[in-house]
């Protein structure tokens, strides 16, 4: 790419970030804890459709799950927006949060006084990932009578969909993970959007300033703990998958969706790959874009 192409792909990223960050925070109908610590909480948001005589029909539940490259200054309050889109398109949704890498000094001997954030924090960060999805059937129970846990569908975006496509694949987990399942989810699917979704190609990308290795406990751990979170060592999974991936996105590329979707054929697994034209990272959860409403059609035809 030469520099003017560089300069303006970074130019749209910057425009179409602020767009989706433009949108004030919504607040959801109800939250609840899955665990003592702040963050281990899910926002509800019920289905906005105007009331009728479907008034109590049950409707599907989407769980989403925030990006920000699973780093601190990003947590599920930047996603409102887009969840309360899914809710006013008759969505039940549940906004998972999670614990994820503090900021510490830049350089280790702080000469020059900064910060840097870290991604995740190995465990806690798949400990409240599977923790939030355990509890979240008696959570729904309780708070959204109208979601219907039989057509439940995970969405998640950038980091966010890491975490989604390894929620739905803790069946297949190392025998010794601690987060394994003795069976599948039930889920309808997973729509991951613009996933970090095949480790050895993002490593290799160097996709979010390293925060692949950072989430594994840094390169000493890396091989070591791969296979217990990277999803596209985690496969068949047996479960419905679609990944939507902007052509022009330069902050997760496409070839990481494709790596993904390539080592899933490989295993004997169709998975859909959908990918838009002119389309960057962030108007995948933008509701003021046209490619949030392909989203909210991809959810849909997996959970309707």
């Amino acid at each position: 790419m030469s520099d003017d192409a560089a300069r303006d792909a970074a130019a749209r990223d910057a425009a179409e970030e602020a767009s989706a960050f433009s949108h004030p925070p919504v607040e959801p109908d109800s939250t609840a804890a899955y665990g003592d610590h702040p963050d281990q909480v899910i926002d509800f948001y019920a289905p906005r459709e105007p009331a009728d005589s479907a008034e109590k029909a049950q409707v599907p539940l989407v769980v989403v799950l925030h990006g920000g490259a699973w780093r601190s200054p990003y947590d599920r309050r930047h996603l409102t927006p887009f969840a309360d889109y899914l809710a006013r398109r008759g969505f039940a949704v549940a906004n998972v949060e999670y614990r994820r890498g503090a900021l510490i000094p830049a350089q280790a001997d702080g000469a020059d006084g900064g910060t840097g954030p870290v991604s995740g924090r190995w465990p806690d960060t798949f400990d409240d990932v599977a923790a939030a999805f355990d509890a979240l059937p008696a959570l729904v129970h309780d708070v959204l009578p109208r979601a219907d846990p039989r057509r439940t569908v995970i969405t998640g975006h950038s980091a966010g969909g890491h975490l989604a496509l390894w929620a739905a694949a803790r069946h297949v987990l190392p025998p010794d993970s601690p987060w394994r399942t003795d069976r599948p989810a039930p889920l309808r699917g997973v729509v991951a959007l613009a996933p970090i979704a095949d480790f050895h190609i993002a490593r290799k990308l160097e996709v979010c300033g390293g925060a692949v290795s950072q989430l594994m406990g840094g390169d000493d751990m890396f091989a070591e703990r791969q296979p217990y979170a990277d999803p596209a060592l985690l496969l068949p999974t047996g479960i419905a998958t679609t990944l939507v991936q902007g052509r022009t996105d330069i902050v997760v590329p496409q070839a990481v969706a494709e790596a993904y979707a390539e080592a899933a054929a490989k295993a004997g697994e169709v998975v859909g790959l959908t990918l838009l034209e002119d389309v960057g990272h962030f108007p995948l959860i933008d509701p003021a874009a046209d490619a949030c409403a392909v989203v909210a059609e991809e959810i849909a035809q997996l959970a309707w």
